[in-house]
């Protein structure tokens, strides 16, 4: 019996290692060419000619569609995902290990901004303000949401979406029409957003050439087809990419 049980944890373990060195990992930046403008505010601070101002004009909103770090020139809220998954998903990521994903609305502002949903997560949407709200999604292959969110709702609403999408799904909302957000939503585990430096990094993809679409809400596809090699156990760190600021400016 033990030696049976040694033979157990032997074949784990060197399963486990060949999981490891299955999979490797892409990382990378997407920076503004040129001088980094400052954005106006969706809703500047103050507005009395907005609707609910004590609570949606209670501060600067800012656009989150032209986050740009003015030290990094770094972009925020750019999606960069698989479009399809891949045949070999890492065994601990083939399920979702957090069920569900919290969406919330503090100052009349969406947050987070962009959103990766996976098809066995369940989006609970709350509210932080003390005003009503409405969210109402756009997608393709899933059913619409449009429901209204009660003030200080911090219970939520479940929004499920069990198919994935082929585009990013807007959000918005049709009270306070200067709010979005957008939901990339996938049946596999290997997607990213970047952060406020513009970075990402996407862990335990299969060895392999692997096809990158890279999403912004108002520059489109930053990158309809970044096709990546990943090795065994190794981190591909990618050059710097520079988008010009002209991409965002919607034509």
């Amino acid at each position: 019996m033990v030696r049976f049980a040694w033979s157990v944890a032997l074949a784990l373990a060197l399963t486990g290692q060949s999981w490891a060195g299955d999979y490797g990992s892409v990382e990378g930046q997407y920076v503004l060419e040129g001088a980094v403008p400052t954005p106006e505010p969706l809703v500047a601070k103050g507005n009395p000619n907005v609707k609910d101002t004590a609570t949606c004009a209670a501060i600067n909103v800012p656009n989150d569609a032209r986050a740009f770090d003015p030290e990094s020139k770094g972009i925020a809220n750019i999606f960069v995902y698989l479009r399809r998954a891949p045949s070999d998903i890492h065994p601990d990521l083939k399920a979702s290990a957090t069920k569900e994903v919290e969406f919330d609305q503090k100052y009349c502002r969406f947050l987070p901004h962009a959103l990766i949903v996976r098809t066995d997560q369940v989006v609970v949407c709350k509210s932080d303000d003390d005003v009503a709200h409405n969210l109402h999604s756009n997608p393709f292959a899933n059913t619409p949401a449009n429901f209204i969110v009660q003030p200080n709702d911090r219970t939520g609403t479940p929004v499920k979406m069990p198919s994935p999408e082929a585009l990013p799904v807007k959000i918005q909302c049709d009270i306070h029409p200067w709010m979005s957000a957008w939901w990339v939503v996938l049946d596999h585990p290997y997607a990213a957003v970047t952060d406020k430096d513009g970075k990402f990094k996407i862990e335990n993809l299969p060895v392999g050439e692997h096809e990158f679409r890279v999403w912004h809400e108002d520059a489109g596809y930053v990158d309809r087809k970044l096709t990546v090699k990943v090795k065994a156990g190794e981190t591909t760190t990618l050059e710097p990419k520079k988008v010009p600021l002209s991409a965002f400016e919607k034509k």
